[in-house]
């Protein structure tokens, strides 16, 4: 009997996030038995009646109870930033992910979708549909692509004859609840501080939340040891690139933000990434610099990728359309969320 039709007792870390919770609440809506983990309490998830574990995913000795008599570990929790020291982004997306594999292994959890990121292969250059084939690059702007792709190697190298894993690459994860990429946009456009990077005709893969989440269970569901998708990584996207800036101004209309008007160069940005790292790195600043040469690489290059290997393995599609996505954050109560965010 497959894993959609019985109910399993289901651990989603970093479940009070913005993915994992989109995970949790689909996961509760068929059925299953959900434990949520993450730094923080989350009442929200109690009221809907979620059990929620308080640990950090670098405590070995929290994640192994955590794991006790689970069937399955959805592993969304991570440090997704642009900046910040090394050493707190391998300990978070690499230690951490190593003690979720291996809480997995002591308690006899069967099976692991581990949430990854179209980013592990992003170098600097233009990727314009390729699929799970491309490799790592060489070097990495920034250290979460780096991270995440170290943890990435580890999952998919767990994988087994006790321990199926999979790993997932969802690109540019938005919608209501979003708490980082819309209302920051917004939040610079209001500021007069965003400018467009780049000539502005770059193709980018977008996810609606509702897709991704959706993604993760049909991995699952589809996920046993000897599988198609066990041991392989998977992108992740609305399955149709949209033109980015053109795409962000739509956004801001609809949000009633100033329009982008002002423009940078891909050259000068990436210039001043990295004069402003440097200057970051010699006053040990932890604040994010308005630039970065990762940031300005995302800016201005394409990066879109093939999805027709999710949709082979595991029946992947994306339900909800980009314009209805938008729809959806700007119905009032999102409209709401996304305002508080901005504050």
């Amino acid at each position: 009997m497959g894993y959609g039709a019985i109910a399993m007792k289901t651990l989603v870390t970093g479940g009070g996030g913005f993915l994992g919770g989109a995970i949790v609440r689909m996961l509760r809506d068929r059925g299953h038995e959900v434990v949520a983990l993450g730094r923080h309490s989350y009442p929200e998830l109690d009221a809907v009646g979620v059990r929620c574990i308080q640990a950090d995913i670098r405590n070995a000795v929290d994640l192994k109870q955590a794991c006790r008599n689970i069937d399955f570990v959805f592993h969304t929790a991570a440090l997704a930033a642009i900046w910040g020291p090394r050493r707190v982004f391998h300990e978070i997306n690499v230690v951490g992910t190593r003690n979720v594999i291996d809480a997995c292994r002591q308690q006899g959890v069967g099976r692991l979708v581990f949430t990854s990121s179209p980013s592990v292969v992003f170098g600097e250059d233009d990727l314009c549909g390729v699929d799970e084939s491309q490799p790592y690059p060489p070097r990495y702007l920034a250290h979460y692509p780096e991270t995440k792709a170290a943890a990435e190697q580890l999952v998919l190298g767990a994988n087994g004859s006790e321990l199926a894993t999979v790993a997932l690459r969802p690109h540019l994860i938005w919608g209501p609840g979003d708490p980082h990429l819309i209302p920051r946009v917004i939040d610079q456009a209001r500021r007069g501080r965003l400018r467009r990077v780049g000539d502005g005709t770059n193709l980018v893969d977008i996810t609606y939340i509702d897709n991704a989440a959706s993604a993760h269970v049909l991995a699952a569901e589809a996920l046993s040891v000897g599988s198609p998708c066990a041991g392989r990584a998977y992108f992740i996207s609305q399955g149709e690139p949209v033109a980015i800036w053109p795409w962000l101004g739509k956004v801001l209309r609809r949000a009633g933000a100033p329009a982008i008007t002002k423009s940078i160069s891909y050259a000068a940005a990436r210039r001043a990434g990295a004069i402003l790292e440097a200057l970051h790195r010699c006053v040990g600043s932890r604040r994010e610099p308005r630039m970065t040469r990762f940031m300005a690489s995302q800016l201005a290059k394409s990066h879109y990728f093939d999805i027709s290997s999710a949709r082979r393995d595991f029946g992947y599609e994306a339900t909800v359309s980009a314009d209805d996505g938008l729809d959806r954050l700007f119905s009032s109560a999102a409209v709401d969320a996304v305002s508080d965010a901005c504050r």
